[in-house]
């Protein structure tokens, strides 16, 4: 009988295990489908621009926040879900990094569960974390009212709140945290690492490098961008159902909030 602990492998999503913001992926087909015009898309990118030169304060992430929930409400929850749905591939699979799906494997191998936590809308993640081989997922909630966001959020996981939403899935699961994992490239996800008992950060700038020096926990390099489609399974389904709002306001600032200070640094070694 195995008495080891049961555990999960906890996954930011944008930047760790896809190259890009979940948000920008699906840009295009949003403004071809005409729920962004180019007018907002560079009333957004102006935003961000101003936002990430000017820090990631509360007000300024309370500002953008509201903008970009703006932006999303009224718009109808069935055609945000058939535009997901139907260009997946197209928008995902070239930015998927190997080193993230080899990863997600390992975990599997060694009997852990894999989550995907991210601040965008769980619509959004929910069908990007089958395609990589994810079991679970931990996302923002955006209000639905007769098939249309309101702008309202209902819960918005980010910074500690991703934290604190890894410790409810594993005290409802019975996860051992401190045989837990989390992978993340940002700042902001420094809850999320100190939650679990093994952190690891992904391609870090110089400030979170030194922290997770002073952590002790792991650096990782992932550079390869491939193809989904040789590690899709068939059990892959885009079942979008419920509340994808957060698909421009909650993926792009997420986004926007953990690079506000910088890029990248020289990276390590995978986990074991």
């Amino acid at each position: 009988m195995d008495d080891s602990p049961r555990a999960a492998a906890f996954f930011d999503l944008d930047k760790t295990i896809i190259a890009t913001s979940s948000a920008t992926a699906f840009s295009r087909p949003f403004l071809a489908e005409g729920l962004l015009t180019r007018r907002a898309i560079l009333r957004a990118a102006y935003a961000q621009l101003l936002f990430v030169m000017g820090g990631a304060d509360e007000a300024q992430t309370e500002r953008l926040r509201a903008q970009l929930s703006h932006m999303v409400t009224g718009w109808d929850t069935a055609q945000v879900e058939a535009i997901i749905r139907q260009t997946l591939h197209e928008s995902i699979d070239p930015t998927v990094y190997a080193e993230a799906v080899t990863l997600i494997g390992q975990h599997h191998a060694a009997g852990r569960d894999v989550v995907v936590v991210s601040a965008s809308g769980a619509e959004l993640v929910r069908p990007i974390a089958e395609l990589v081989g994810a079991d679970d997922v931990i996302a923002s909630r955006m209000q639905v009212a007769d098939g249309r966001y309101t702008g309202r959020i209902d819960r918005y996981v980010y910074g500690q709140e991703k934290a604190d939403a890894i410790a409810e899935m594993a005290a409802a699961r019975g996860y051992d945290l401190a045989a837990c994992y989390a992978y993340s490239d940002s700042i902001t996800d420094t809850p999320m690492l100190e939650v679990v008992g093994h952190g690891f950060v992904v391609n870090p700038n110089g400030v979170l490098r030194r922290l997770a020096d002073e952590r002790g926990w792991g650096v990782l390099r992932f550079e390869r961008p491939v193809s989904l489609r040789p590690f899709a399974t068939r059990r892959s389904r885009v079942a979008a159902t419920g509340v994808v709002g957060l698909v421009v306001l909650a993926g792009l600032l997420g986004w926007l909030l953990g690079r506000a200070r910088g890029r990248r640094a020289a990276g390590g070694r995978l986990a074991d």
